[in-house]
């Protein structure tokens, strides 16, 4: 069994080499919240491979989730299910009283990409960010500390905007994985089809298509805003770079003129270091 120190180390070790905006985040915290922001991390980048890795399987799925009721229940690993994320996972789930229903969510979440994905509806989209992504938000607002409910709803549309907003930058990677995650009646309303979008045709009515769910997502940056000042305090600087990164990413986007189908994306690093200082600074 993994000690706590080696587990925590290792939680740490994944989150600095995968978590590319997070990571940044999670620097400006206390160390013992910044270790639990890892183990949480860890779980979730193990989910996200479990579906994306080469012949992924529902059973594969399915014994991870056995394995989490276990583990959350205390009881002995089964073999071969032993993770070295494990203690680390369970001492940050305990200390900070996250529901253990958010993990389940995220679990959910990621083994619906294991089919060819075609969302009908914004309902249906919103589901999926709900599991993939506002539980993400959901479970960090309690390592961050909170007092009122009304940070948890500002939670859930904060994890909105950004899982909108990795969607709207992976677009063609995705489609060329069988995965549309726009709204099939997104598309038909602007005249964009699945095989544009692998097809990376860059017509008007793309661009189009990409002002609208901008402006969807932007909204939830919005509607999400007053969530910063419902956690503690000395979280404050981590949510706003985290905040900051994401929402200046779909700036690049629109800036770009929508051009995801042809390259990816991304802030620079001494973009996000600069977001990063500024937060330390207390310039936010």
């Amino acid at each position: 069994m993994t000690s706590l120190t080696d587990s925590y180390a290792h939680c740490q070790a994944v989150a600095k080499a995968r978590a590319r905006n997070f990571y940044y985040s999670f620097i400006l915290l206390p160390p013992e919240q910044k270790n639990a922001m890892c183990a949480v991390y860890a779980f979730m980048r193990y989910c996200d491979d479990l579906s994306d890795e080469p012949g992924a399987t529902h059973s594969a799925m399915d014994r991870w989730r056995a394995a989490l009721t276990t583990a959350l229940a205390g009881g002995p690993a089964n073999p071969g299910d032993d993770h070295p994320m494990w203690p680390a996972f369970l001492d940050s789930v305990a200390r900070y009283n996250i529901p253990h229903q958010y993990f389940h969510d995220m679990i959910a979440g990621v083994e619906s990409d294991l089919e060819p994905r075609v969302i009908r509806t914004f309902d249906e989209l919103y589901r999926y960010c709900y599991q993939v992504a506002s539980v993400v938000g959901l479970t960090t607002i309690h390592i961050f500390g909170f007092t009122s409910p009304d940070a948890l709803p500002l939670a859930e549309k904060c994890g909105i905007a950004f899982q909108l907003t990795n969607i709207l930058r992976d677009v063609k990677e995705d489609a060329e994985l069988g995965r549309v995650y726009l709204p099939s009646e997104d598309l038909q309303r602007f005249g964009v089809s699945a095989d544009d979008l692998k097809q990376a045709l860059r017509t008007e009515q793309f661009g189009r298509l990409m002002e609208f769910e901008l402006a969807r997502a932007r909204r939830y940056y919005d509607e999400s805003a007053p969530l910063l000042q419902l956690i503690e305090p000395r979280s404050r600087p981590s949510l706003w770079a985290l905040i900051e990164i994401y929402s200046n990413l779909l700036d690049h986007i629109a800036e770009a003129h929508y051009d995801v189908l042809l390259r990816r994306i991304s802030l620079s690093t001494t973009e996000k270091l600069w977001i990063v200082c500024r937060a330390a600074m207390g310039w936010i």
